[in-house]
């Protein structure tokens, strides 16, 4: 899903190597980690109505004690109702991401048809808005993070 210039270079499809340095440098003596890394991403996907070959990623990350999927759910669906508005219904879904555990996928209820069901939600009533997760214990221990103490 990627698109080469040349064999050594790449156009960027993900903004994650920003949280990685970031967690490697960040010192939780001096409280907890909280970023976002925006940017514009390019992958090799079919244009459609809910898919472009171009755009914009937010990513965000935040690394604390006691942070469980609670807060992480609670940020999310705040996030989406300040983006979407409240006309929208937001859902959680069992997902699969391997740098988090557990990972979910977050749906919006479709703009175009409401819910009900149209050409461009597929007849779901919902659109893919966002992947997200906990970072996983591996990830932390890698950049030097006690995963047993932070999440």
């Amino acid at each position: 899903d990627t698109f080469y210039i040349t064999k050594e270079i790449l156009m960027r499809t993900q903004t994650s190597p920003m949280q990685a340095r970031t967690l490697e440098k960040h010192d939780f003596s001096k409280g907890p980690l909280k970023m976002i890394s925006p940017g514009v991403v390019y992958r090799r996907d079919t244009d459609d109505p809910t898919h472009s070959h171009q755009f914009h990623q937010v990513e965000g990350i935040v690394i604390d004690k006691h942070i469980t999927m609670a807060d992480l759910k609670g940020t999310l669906e705040l996030i989406a109702h300040e983006l979407f508005g409240n006309r929208f219904n937001i859902r959680l879904r069992p997902s699969y991401f391997p740098f988090t555990e557990p990972s979910v996928e977050a749906d919006i209820t479709c703009f175009n048809c409401g819910g009900k069901g149209c050409a461009v939600c597929k007849y779901t009533g919902w659109i893919e808005v966002l992947g997200a997760g906990m970072v996983h214990p591996n990830v932390l221990e890698m950049a030097g993070v006690d995963s047993e103490v932070y999440g």
